[in-house]
């Protein structure tokens, strides 16, 4: 461990490296391997499952199995969050739900659809795992950087998790195609779940070499006043927002903006799967991962635009406009049914998506006020943005189950991005740094 001073360029990238580490969960298992996976599972079943007493189709089903996770999740983190500010040892935390993440990423090898449940639990553990991970790794973002340096180094988080989410799925996909039957391919696909694992926590590893033990280093002992120490923070965090009026609107921008930007990544490769036309399975298979790829290498490229265009226009200006660009997106995707159309949607996306995504999280750091509690009040970032993840499947989910297609929930993650412009444009322009 290295006692390193704020704003210093190792601690720094250090940080930046554990998106290294964790974005393989969330391009193979979220976005790529495991839904093209899931979705040739229930090739034989039309889509359809008797599972939890219901006749559910499988888009749906792992809609709202996603959702559960982000409720839990939005539960657990600030309770979480709060102990560990007021302990010292945010560090030890992130660790845990890191190799919970891990793990269960493994786990995913032996998912079937004859033991369902053991496969969904697997599934769900590994969201809680990945997702209450980022609850203390965004937390640690004002401590280890000063304003000038957050917007530079969060972008440069995502970018470094973009390319070496890809590096691992290229990896993944040279195994993928290159069985010689269903079955192997099938079988490779579980392998890559291994491979994620051992790659989250491998390279973890440097981040925590580096980074402090985090907050305030009381070192008190765990008692029930300091369990039920986060919800209390919680509610400060909120009696501040009564006063706090750009924050507090900027939190419902982000609220509704993020509603929409997590279902579309979560839910893209299941809509591609079922609604674009492809010529055979295989061709959905290399198209769908292709799509993917495309996002992430387009990523980097918008995650440093986006960087560029907050320094020169403003943050929230920028925000805006990407938000318009994906009205038009939404819109846009309600209509296609052919695979260059997945295709240039799926540019389009990248472009904005990791934009859109990093400079939320500098944005909201900037707009805090001085306070040594930043556990707390990325733990208020991180419930806001599960609990309209939790909304935003569940819209999808419902709307795919009941029509049996989800291109008309598509509109409404649209009207989910209208909704943020027209909160965004009441926050003053200046109110960050230029």
């Amino acid at each position: 461990m290295k006692n390193l001073p704020k704003g210093d360029k190792k601690l720094l990238n250090a940080w930046a490296f554990y998106d290294w580490a964790n974005s393989v969960y969330s391009l193979t298992i979220v976005s790529a391997v495991f839904p093209i996976f899931y979705e040739t599972l229930f090739k034989e079943r039309d889509h359809y499952i008797d599972v939890f007493g219901m006749h559910l189709k499988n888009s749906a089903l792992i809609s709202f199995i996603t959702a559960m996770a982000f409720l839990a999740v939005s539960f657990i983190s600030p309770l979480l969050s709060g102990i560990a500010d007021y302990i010292g040892n945010k560090k030890s935390f992130m660790k845990f739900f890191c190799y919970l993440g891990a793990i269960s990423c493994m786990g995913l090898y032996w998912f079937d659809l004859t033991n369902i449940y053991v496969g969904l639990a697997f599934y769900f553990l590994g969201l809680i795992g990945y997702w209450g991970s980022l609850v203390f790794y965004n937390s640690y973002l004002p401590d280890i950087a000063f304003e000038k340096q957050q917007d530079g180094i969060s972008a440069k988080g995502y970018s470094l998790g973009y390319i070496g989410s890809v590096i691992l799925l290229v990896i993944n996909l040279v195994m993928i195609m290159g069985a010689d039957s269903p079955e192997a391919r099938m079988e490779n696909m579980r392998y890559s779940f291994i491979t994620v694992g051992i790659w989250w926590i491998l390279f973890s590893q440097y981040t925590y070499y580096y980074l402090p033990k985090g907050g305030k280093e009381k070192n008190q002992k765990l008692t029930k006043d300091v369990v039920f120490n986060g919800f209390k923070e919680l509610k400060k965090v909120w009696a501040l927002l009564t006063e706090n009026i750009v924050l507090r609107r900027y939190l419902g921008g982000f609220f509704v903006s993020s509603m929409a930007v997590q279902t579309v990544m979560l839910v893209a490769t299941y809509f591609g799967a079922q609604e674009i036309q492809w010529a055979s399975e295989e061709e959905s298979t290399i198209g769908l991962i292709k799509c993917i790829l495309i996002i992430q290498l387009v990523a980097v490229i918008g995650a440093f635009l986006t960087s560029k265009a907050s320094g020169k226009w403003g943050n929230i200006p920028t925000l805006i406009v990407i938000n318009g660009i994906w009205v038009v997106f939404c819109i846009i995707v309600y209509f296609i049914s052919l695979p260059i159309h997945f295709y240039v949607m799926a540019t389009i996306a990248g472009l904005v998506m990791g934009g859109i995504q990093a400079l939320s999280r500098s944005t909201y750091s900037k707009l805090l006020p001085e306070t040594e509690d930043t556990a707390s009040f990325f733990s208020f970032y991180d419930v806001a943005e599960k609990i309209g993840i939790v909304i935003g499947m569940c819209v999808y989910g419902i709307i795919d189950q009941i029509t049996g297609s989800p291109r008309s929930a598509i509109v409404i993650l649209g009207i989910f991005f209208l909704t943020s412009i027209f909160l965004l444009r009441r926050i003053p322009k200046n109110v960050t740094s230029k």
